[in-house]
């Protein structure tokens, strides 16, 4: 049976093997052993994710537990990384942009298209023995008028990669926000534990073949040994098929740039909770990763992803999230992607997240990592607010405020 090999791999929350295996970049944690040692009581309930229960207390999901470490902190406290004044330059490294014209009002209409397949995916259905290819489908908010070159803002639902939509109600009001005001702003599905069926009482060799396609092997060997049920292991399979997905999805994006008359130069892409954590990782990580680990042979699906096309990401947007699957493919792959020409960030996070997963403390590791880079990133502390603040106001002004400043400034747009 898979869930009993899982737990002969995992004899405790933490294996010391697995914990040695897994190297974080920029934080200044104790050591492995020591984090190991204070798990037990830093135990605590979050809202997002899915969790097991065990001796009446909440655990997350271990295959993330293994990659965040609430105790790795600084003496940080959010704000500004005040660096050089943004630079103007295009896609291609030229300066002298012609810059997007937006509004501070609401002055257009928002056109809308609903449910554009950007690409299929390998999924099963709940008692499927097969795969199948699903559209993968994405709306398209954008304004009603003639504007050329208009920036985009792609953004990716949350939901603990076991579901989510990207039709919730404050990722539309936000989308009219923005298109209102001359971007497109792009909202986008992606695979979750929903469409990765079910491998109850298969052996270790049969999940290896089922997930062929869906997932590199060796991430879902990670994965089996970092999980310890059914559940927190097809999590983990999510990660990744999420994160192609929404490298999919840009892609398909920058290949209708035209349509709907997208400047390339002025690319932002956000995403809350576990769409944070999927957005981090869609902007520092290369080209080819999340792409090219599986063959075509193997997912023939990838075929329908414009894998030819490129994309430079100018600005991340993130809420209450976590840089847990650049973590994972670090430690799957021994490759760390962060350096000096990643996008500028902003952050906007609860002082009180109580998510094991995302706690208020990957947002100031994430200003670690970004700041010895001297990169830009704001973080805007969201003061008492927990996990899913989507109503936070600070100093007078929304979420979509604060964002629509960051971009204004920092890729120095037109305002009409």
């Amino acid at each position: 049976m898979l869930f009993n090999g899982m737990l002969a791999y995992t004899s405790s929350l933490l294996r010391p093997d697995v914990l040695d295996a897994v190297v974080t970049w920029g934080k200044p944690c104790e050591t492995t052993r020591a984090l190991e040692s204070k798990l037990p009581n830093e135990i605590i309930e979050g809202p997002d994710l899915s969790f097991m229960n065990v001796n009446g207390k909440t655990v997350a999901l271990v295959i993330w537990l293994v990659i965040l470490s609430q105790g790795c902190s600084s003496s940080g406290s959010g704000g500004d990384n005040q660096g050089n004044e943004p630079p103007v330059v295009d896609s291609g490294g030229n300066t002298d942009v012609e810059l997007p014209i937006i509004t501070v009002e609401p002055n257009y209409e928002v056109l809308l298209d609903e449910n554009v397949t950007y690409a299929e995916g390998l999924s099963y259905d709940a008692a499927g023995t097969s795969p199948f290819a699903k559209a993968q489908l994405l709306d398209v908010y954008y304004p009603d008028n003639d504007s050329v070159g208009r920036p985009l803002f792609m953004f990716l639902h949350g939901g603990g990669f076991t579901g989510g939509t990207k039709t919730k109600p404050e990722i539309v009001e936000m989308a009219n926000y923005f298109a209102s005001r001359g971007w497109v702003f792009v909202s986008v599905d992606y695979r979750t534990t929903e469409e990765l069926g079910s491998v109850q009482g298969m052996s270790r060799e049969d999940v290896l073949s089922f997930y062929k396609g869906i997932a590199p092997q060796e991430w879902i060997e990670f994965a089996l040994q970092g999980a310890e049920t059914l559940k927190q292991f097809q999590q983990a399979i999510a990660l990744y098929a999420a994160q192609r997905d929404a490298k999919a999805a840009l892609r398909w994006i920058i290949a209708n740039s035209d349509t709907y008359s997208i400047s390339s130069d002025f690319v932002t892409v956000g995403g809350a909770s576990a769409g944070a954590v999927t957005a981090i990782a869609l902007g520092i990580s290369n080209l080819e990763d999340f792409r090219d680990e599986i063959l075509i042979s193997d997912d023939p699906t990838l075929s329908t992803t414009n894998l030819t096309e490129t994309y430079i990401v100018r600005s991340l947007v993130y809420f209450w999230g976590s840089n847990a699957k650049l973590e994972v493919f670090e430690s799957v792959y021994g490759l760390n992607r962060y350096d000096g020409s990643d996008p500028e960030l902003f952050m906007a996070h609860g002082t009180q997240d109580m998510n094991p997963s995302t706690p208020f403390s990957e947002a100031i590791e994430l200003q670690d990592i970004y700041d010895p880079l001297g990169v830009y990133n704001k973080l805007v502390p969201l003061e008492g607010a927990g996990h899913g603040a989507w109503g936070a106001k600070v100093e007078g002004k929304g979420l979509s405020e604060l964002v629509f400043d960051f971009l204004v400034e920092r890729q120095a747009l037109t305002i009409e």
